[in-house]
This record gives C-alpha cells, structure tokens and sequence, in this order.
C-alpha cells in the first residue's frame, strides 16, 4: 500500500470537517505523482532518440549504405522521422511544464488526459515507422536470399524463404510493439490510475 492509499484510508476515517484537508493532501500527492511521471516519458523520449538515433550514425555498415542507395526515398523517410520524432518530444516537454503548474483538480485531469493522448500517438507513429522500415529491410534480404547468384529461384528455395521471411516479419513486429508497449505502457498505466483517482475527486 502506498503513500496515497493511506491517505484515502486515513480521509475516510476522519469526520467530515477533516475532509477538505485531507483532500487537498490527495490532490498535492497526485499532482507531484503524475509531474514525476510525465518528466520520465520526457526523459525516456530523450535518451530514446539520442541512442537509437545515434547508433545509426556511429554503425557503419556498407550493406546499409547500398540499401539506401537502392531506396533513397526509405532516406528521406527516416529523416523526416527525426523532424517528427523531435516534436514529439517538444510536446513531451510542453505537457509536463502544463503539468508541473499546481492548478485545479480539472485543469490537471485536462493535462493528464492530453499527455496519455499524445505518449498514444507516439507509441503508434513509433510502431508504424519501424515497421513500415523493417519491412522493407526484410523484403530486401529475402529477394537477396532467393536469389541463386544468376537471377533464378528454385521452388524449394521459395517456399523456405517465405516461411523465413514469414516468421521475421512477426517477429520484429513482436519485438516493436513490445519494446514499446514496455517502456511506456507502465507509466501511462500509473498515469491512467491517477485519472481515475482525480475523477473520483471531481465528482
């Protein structure tokens, strides 16, 4: 049982005239709770984006290098990504500034609601453009693969890559999605509960 459970455990307990106040110590308590977490989807956005993004300048790998030759337009999808990814984090930045002004009970659940919407459409836009990318990377190695070094395919060859490429596709999108769903789902779970607990309030 945390902090805030035994201060509603000790609200309820209380006569009517210690209500205000208690309620006024829940509020504060979810207010700092859900400041704390909206700076570490911040945080975590970050470090996201300068590790991921910085790997791709710090690995040099020719086999990339020719494959965004061959799809130059794949280039300029991933650096618009960066554009779009960086926005992302200015509204990161804007919802926990929003956020981390004490205000009203309903202006909070305002901010809160906002910063779950916009994580969602992060997590989203994130999925989708690497998968959208992995698919290709894998399309590419599986034309490679099929391939007997004179443009000719056999059949057992075939199907034997198809059930390869089958299974890869699944299994980068397994691993996107729960990377993903990891890293921010049990933050916007925590802030999620803290929704529920300010709408009881508000009633």
């Amino acid at each position: 049982m945390d902090v805030l459970d035994l201060l509603k455990k000790d609200w309820k307990k209380k006569e009517h005239i210690f209500d205000q106040v208690s309620e006024n110590e829940i509020y504060n308590m979810l207010h700092k709770r859900s400041s704390s977490i909206v700076k570490w989807i911040l945080i975590i956005s970050i470090l996201e984006f300068v590790i991921l993004n910085g790997l791709g300048f710090v690995i040099s790998n020719k086999e990339i290098e020719n494959f965004e030759k061959l799809h130059p337009y794949l280039n300029l999808i991933e650096k618009a990504n960066y554009f779009i990814l960086l926005g992302f984090i200015y509204l990161f930045y804007k919802n926990y500034k929003s956020i981390s002004v004490m205000d009203s009970s309903k202006k909070l659940l305002q901010d809160i609601f906002k910063t779950r919407k916009t994580v969602n459409f992060y997590i989203y836009w994130n999925i989708f453009i690497s998968c959208f990318l992995g698919t290709f990377g894998v399309i590419d190695g599986f034309n490679k693969g099929i391939g007997d070094g004179n443009g000719s395919h056999t059949e057992f060859s075939t199907v034997t890559y198809i059930l390869i490429f089958g299974f890869s596709l699944l299994l980068v999108f397994g691993l996107i999605i729960g990377f993903y769903k990891l890293l921010y789902g049990i933050l916007l779970h925590r802030l999620n509960k803290n929704y529920k607990e300010l709408q009881k309030m508000d009633l």
